[in-house]
């Protein structure tokens, strides 16, 4: 039973407690008992050998309640020491006469002392433990006892101020109101904080003032402003090393104290303070310095260069005057040091430096060159974001025309066509453009039949040439070339677009002739001609001699002409007679013609009939695109179905329970996906299925990868006569897939070179 009572975790107090009460009860027991005689001896050393434990356990409990004491003492004491230390240094710091203030090493405030800001009664009223060393300028800033006369000079002041704030050492002066000064010191500490002493030196600015005014003459005066105005700091001297004169720029360079830099001071303080705050570097000048000032009167003059810590970079020079005085002066070569290392830096990147005179041309060129490319990748990165709205507005009009209107909204509506088809035309001249200037653009040479390029060149001019009164004649021809076919259809239509719109009246002739294993391609126009002095002019971009006389334009067409005949390697030649007409040229080799195939065209007819009943399935994550691209198939008569993601083109294939008989995808889908990914998956469930890649990317490494997989890439905005045809093909062949077709063996539309001309 007594084991049970001391084994518990009691606290030494209450062990104690309990085994008084058990040897009193031991005792009360024992003296009742001690008159029976037959109790036992063994029961009597029971008691004995447990009031010895109780004794060791009462000793134990008193030396450790002995030591707990002698603990809190020391504890109580030191708790003491603190805040007498603390007590000790904040009447330390009442007893400054300066203000003073400490921040921490995250520029926070954590000490002050009543007479900081004292000064600047608003600014007082609202520091506080914890405050910003940036809001602490900022409060300073805003304070109407500050004597800045505008927002814009305080803005300066603020840069000023925290720019002097990474200084190790600074000390500067602050002007307030009713021509009070306040000298401000900061100090970095080796702990990284920062302690800012505040000195009130109004008595000393006004007594240097007056000073000052007594002793200035004119001739003082007229020095004086020579020195302000000079771009070295300066000081000036006596024979027993006083200072007798300095100027502005030297307080620029060293913001010294205010007390350092008084009439009479010595040369020794001045160079000591300077050596203290770092600012004549880490060299030891100091012996170098003090020498020459203990010279002869006759000793030379000296030139030091020093380095800052900063960087900063000053040519000292010193040069003794007749009197034994001495002039120092400091001039801050930093700028010109680091021109000069960055004009070295640059002549090492040089080839030859014999080029170095003309690196500022260079320069100005190279950043024009960037600039302009700069202009082309934006111009091509955001075709896609341009051309997305374009393509929809476009699906919309096409549905839109096909209903039946009066003849004034259908007037509106065409229209509204030949505007969008403006500006197309302009967005894919600026898209041309772009990829000549980034480089992507990429040739890719094969035989082309030379006739049926001029057929669809007279079908595609003809209605404008109706339309303008002129007579245009594009003769007939066998021959084969070598060429890119979308480079030179491009290059033909910019020619004969060109020769439509400046010309007045008259013809405009495309013809061929032959130069010896070449074939010139030629356009004749009686327009107004060109100027002898404009002819170097008219092939550069965003260049039109006489917008008066043309329709609306950017004048791009004769640059991307330029720029693709040099891409293809076709001579470009020109011919103009002011007043009478000019002709454009472009020579290219002649190819064997190809070995007989067969023609594979959609049959003519109605295009509802033709359609009828065609499964076309659309891919498109944009809403108005893909309505707006159902809205035209259902007009053709197909049975268009939608869906926005590949997940709903897999269920939708899967509720119809057959293949779609073409599929048309756009690239760019949603969470990642792309409209290739999406056909190739769809091809291995239910064979080869023929499919349309629809994209606004220009990136040659797509229509590649899209030539790889047996998909026509056709770009937008869409071109609807072209998408016809297409499903035409698709429903007149559906015994062949693009996947079987050889390369050359479908009509031009149907062709991946010929899809995005």
């Amino acid at each position: 039973m007594s084991e049970e009572l001391l084994s518990q975790n009691l606290s030494l107090e209450e062990e104690n407690r309990r085994l008084h009460a058990i040897l009193r009860a031991l005792m009360d027991r024992s003296e009742r008992m001690t008159q029976g005689a037959t109790r036992s001896v063994a029961q009597l050393g029971h008691v004995v050998a447990l009031e010895s434990q109780i004794r060791t356990r009462t000793r134990d409990l008193a030396e450790t309640l002995d030591k707990l004491r002698i603990t809190n003492a020391r504890l109580s004491q030191a708790e003491r020491d603190a805040v007498a230390a603390r007590n000790a240094l904040a009447d330390a710091l009442e007893a400054m006469f300066e203000g003073f203030a400490m921040f921490d090493a995250q520029d926070r405030l954590i000490m002050w002392n009543s007479r900081f800001c004292a000064d600047l009664p608003d600014v007082r009223s609202r520091i506080g433990t914890g405050l910003s060393f940036r809001d602490y300028v900022r409060l300073l800033s805003e304070s109407p006892s500050l004597n800045l006369v505008d927002a814009s000079a305080r803005r300066v002041w603020v840069a000023q101020r925290l720019e002097n704030h990474r200084r190790r050492d600074v000390n500067f002066m602050v002007s307030l109101v009713k021509d009070q000064w306040l000298q401000v010191s900061e100090q970095r500490m080796n702990s990284g904080g920062t302690a800012v002493t505040q000195t009130d030196v109004t008595g000393m600015v006004r007594l240097a003032r007056e000073e000052r005014t007594k002793l200035l003459d004119e001739q003082a005066q007229m020095v004086r402003a020579t020195l302000d105005h000079i771009d070295q700091g300066v000081m000036i001297f006596d024979a027993k090393a006083r200072l007798a004169g300095w100027n502005r720029r030297l307080r620029e360079l060293f913001a010294p104290p205010v007390e350092l830099l008084t009439t009479g001071a010595p040369f020794s303080a001045i160079l000591n303070s300077l050596m203290r705050r770092r600012q004549l570097g880490r060299s030891n000048i100091r012996a170098t310095l003090t020498d020459w000032v203990n010279g002869p009167p006759e000793r030379a003059p000296l030139r030091l260069e020093i380095k800052q810590d900063d960087g900063a970079i000053l040519d000292l020079f010193a040069q003794a005057m007749p009197d034994q005085g001495f002039v120092i002066s400091f001039n801050d070569l930093t700028k010109e040091r680091r021109a000069i290392d960055e004009m070295h830096r640059l002549n090492e990147t040089l080839e030859a430096r014999v080029r170095a005179r003309t690196l500022e041309l260079e320069s100005a060129r190279d950043e024009a060159e960037r600039a302009n490319a700069s202009k082309s990748r934006f111009v091509a990165s955001a075709s896609h974001d341009l051309l997305q709205p374009l393509n929809a507005a476009k699906l919309f009009l096409s549905s839109l025309s096909a209903m039946d209107h009066p003849p004034a909204q259908a007037r509106l509506i065409e229209r509204i066509n030949s505007a969008f088809g403006s500006v197309e035309q302009i967005l894919g001249a600026l898209l041309d453009i772009s990829k000549f200037d980034i480089g992507v653009a990429k040739a890719k040479p094969e035989t082309i039949s030379l006739g049926a390029l001029l057929d669809r060149l007279r079908e595609e001019f003809a209605p404008m040439a109706k339309e303008r009164g002129l007579d245009l004649r594009v003769r007939d021809t066998n021959a084969y070339v070598r060429s890119d076919p979308v480079y030179l259809k491009r290059v033909l239509q910019n020619l004969l677009s060109n020769a439509l719109r400046y010309t007045r009246q008259g013809r405009v002739l495309l013809g061929v002739r032959r130069k010896g294993s070449d074939l010139r391609l030629e356009v004749w126009d009686t327009g107004p001609g060109i100027p002898e002095d404009k002819l170097s002019e008219i092939f550069k971009e965003f260049t039109r001699l006489d917008s008066a006389r043309g329709d609306s334009g950017m004048g791009l067409g004769l640059a991307i002409v330029e720029q693709a005949c040099a891409l293809l390697g076709h001579p470009l030649a020109l011919r103009s007679t002011f007043g009478h007409g000019t002709v454009f040229s472009v020579t290219v080799p002649v190819a064997a013609p190809h070995p007989a195939r067969s023609d594979i065209r959609a049959p003519d007819g109605n295009i509802h009939d033709a359609l009828e009943g065609l499964l076309v399935l659309v891919v498109e994550n944009d809403t108005r695109v893909r309505q707006g691209m159902t809205a035209v198939l259902e007009g053709w008569g197909t049975s268009p179905v939608e869906a926005a993601t590949p997940q709903e083109a897999q269920a939708l294939i899967a509720d119809l329970g057959v293949p779609p008989d073409i599929i048309l995808a756009d690239y760019q889908l949603d969470d990642g996906a792309n409209g290739l990914e999406l056909i190739a998956d769809l091809r291995m469930q239910h064979g080869a299925i023929p499919a349309v890649l629809i994209t606004a990317n220009h990136d040659p490494a797509l229509v590649q990868e899209a030539t790889d997989h047996a998909v026509l890439l056709l770009r937008k905005p869409l071109s609807l006569r072209r998408l016809q045809r297409l499903l035409r093909q698709v429903s007149a062949q559906s015994g062949i897939t693009l996947a079987q077709a050889e390369r050359g063996d479908v009509s031009y539309w149907l062709r991946q070179d010929y899809a995005d001309d």
